[in-house]
């Protein structure tokens, strides 16, 4: 279940997060898991990893814009966007069934990738860290 959270992470919101793509051989990788997942057909196979390599690009150009300019993007917004227009997109590609799955493994990754964003955080002062010993006299 680790490996297919992370692939979908990988094809979904990686860019997200400013994470270089995965070599074209490990991203076939991830979308033969998640056709497997989704009990995709071919077809549908092709379409899903088109829609899901135009969204990439999409994120992947908002990053690089917010860098260009200096500014910070609203991450959450940004993550919102990008999935409801990949839902749109994948509304008439998939069936109920395989659209509700690809939901919960799109909720999955993302609570996922949010919790290991914490992880990175506790180390640094974040949520969790350790209270700073006092003073010695």
């Amino acid at each position: 279940m680790k490996g297919t959270i992370l692939a979908l992470a990988l094809l979904c919101a990686g860019a997200v997060f400013a994470q270089t793509p995965p070599p074209a051989t490990e991203a076939a990788s991830h979308m033969d898991k998640l056709a497997t997942l989704l009990d995709l057909t071919d077809a549908q196979k092709a379409q899903v990893q088109t829609i899901l390599q135009e969204e990439h690009a999409k994120v992947k150009t908002s990053v690089e814009q917010a860098k260009a300019s200096g500014s910070t993007p609203d991450w959450q917004a940004l993550h919102q966007q990008i999935q409801q227009e990949t839902l749109q997109k994948l509304t008439p590609v998939l069936s109920a069934t395989q659209l509700k799955k690809f939901q919960i493994i799109q909720e999955t990754m993302h609570e996922h990738m949010h919790h290991m964003g914490h992880m990175g955080q506790m180390g640094h002062g974040g949520p969790g860290a350790p209270a700073t010993p006092p003073a010695q006299n």
